[in-house]
């Protein structure tokens, strides 16, 4: 089967599309012909290295956490599934990556798609649908009547945590740039604000919570939006405790584990992340590049060559 391989950490160009053998389906796992697989941030730091002693992979490897295909060998005891089930996955990151024709994966990763929803579109949702979910859920505990702040609301994590914020009931103030404002605004937000509001003070106070994708800046100028106790979580950026002390909240650092039943509930709610592009597998260095030099415009899938067994 064809794959894309890294071989040695640095640029795109390191990217290369190789011939690898069809793994092995084991107890437990499902076999799935790949029809599209998500691309996200994670995938060119780990590409460049800039995860090494964080989240070591032994090289060469194959990037990609986001799946969507066709389920073709089930392993031993696995239940739920069928030969030629439509299913999505978040793969584990200490697992071979999606940028490749066939993954195996754990068939407690992976959810089936409803009909009617394009592999396309259901494999843009996992990595960015499943943080979303941790943050909010697992971690916020989010209920009706809060109030949240989301920055980065347009993006693949932020945009599913508008929609997943909405759904349980609590006040939602998105941060967007002034072109992603209708978007935004459409996904349930209660309000849209200009995201370059969020590198000075920020006119908010007395937030219940704060989800912040971005970091830097953005993340300094989020302590004083929060009520005495209220709780910031970050994705990209792990949040100081000092300075959460030093402010009275609480913060945490949004660490996602791959969890097919939460999966399955998020593709039940109708949760979607909006796909900027589509490319090829071949093309999967000049993805790298576009999502690096922020070109991409949203998130981006690749596309896997028609192949069967």
């Amino acid at each position: 089967m064809k794959a894309i391989r890294i071989f040695a950490y640095g640029g795109p160009e390191v990217l290369q599309l190789t011939d690898v053998p069809i793994p092995d389906c084991g107890p437990g796992d499902l076999l799935v012909r790949v029809v599209a697989a998500g691309i996200n941030p994670l995938d060119w730091k780990l590409r460049a290295g800039a995860m090494a002693g964080t989240l070591d992979k032994p090289l060469p490897f194959t990037p990609g956490l986001d799946a969507a295909g066709v389920v073709v060998a089930l392993g031993g005891r696995v239940q739920g599934f069928s030969l030629e089930d439509r299913v999505c996955f978040y793969a584990n990151t200490v697992q071979d990556g999606t940028y490749a024709e066939y993954v195996v994966v754990p068939a407690t990763q992976a959810a089936c798609i409803p009909p009617g929803l394009s592999f396309v579109d259901a494999a843009a949702l996992p990595t960015p649908g499943q943080a979303a979910w941790t943050a909010l859920v697992d971690m916020a505990r989010l209920q009706p009547g809060n109030s949240v702040l989301i920055h980065g609301a347009a993006g693949a994590v932020g945009g599913v945590a508008v929609q997943l914020a909405k759904q349980l009931g609590a006040y939602v103030v998105a941060m967007a740039s002034a072109n992603r404002t209708a978007r935004v605004k459409a996904l349930g937000a209660d309000e849209v604000l200009d995201y370059r509001d969020g590198r000075a003070a920020l006119p908010l106070r007395g937030m219940d919570v704060v989800l912040d994708t971005i970091g830097g800046e953005v993340q300094d100028a989020s302590w004083c939006t929060l009520q005495a106790g209220g709780l910031l979580l970050a994705t990209s950026m792990a949040p100081s405790q000092e300075r959460a002390q030093q402010a009275g909240v609480r913060a945490g650092l949004v660490m996602t584990q791959p969890r097919g039943n939460v999966l399955a509930t998020l593709l039940a709610c109708q949760l979607r992340v909006e796909v900027a592009r589509t490319l090829p597998m071949a093309d999967a260095a000049e993805a790298h590049r576009l999502g690096e030099w922020g070109l991409a415009g949203g998130k981006m899938v690749l596309l896997m060559p028609p192949r069967v067994l």
